[in-house]
């Protein structure tokens, strides 16, 4: 049986999570943007970006939970 975790230890997970969603997807379309207007391909690379800042931000989330649950620290 695991041990309980705390409100604490859930609040750090829920704000990891949505800072690691929300930064990689910011990151990746800003990223696109730069790129498209060095490049003149309209929403090209932005489309790209957001699509592999979303699958980034998918991926650290999954690790996040899964070290989480583990009881690693």
């Amino acid at each position: 049986m695991r041990p309980k975790k705390s409100p604490l230890q859930a609040m750090a997970l829920y704000s990891a999570i949505l800072a690691q969603l929300v930064g990689s997807v910011l990151i990746g379309a800003f990223t696109g943007m730069w790129i498209d207007d060095q490049s003149g391909t309209a929403p090209l690379f932005l489309v790209i970006c957001l699509f592999a800042g979303i699958a980034t931000g998918v991926w650290a989330m999954l690790q996040t939970v899964r070290k989480f649950e583990s009881g690693d620290r």
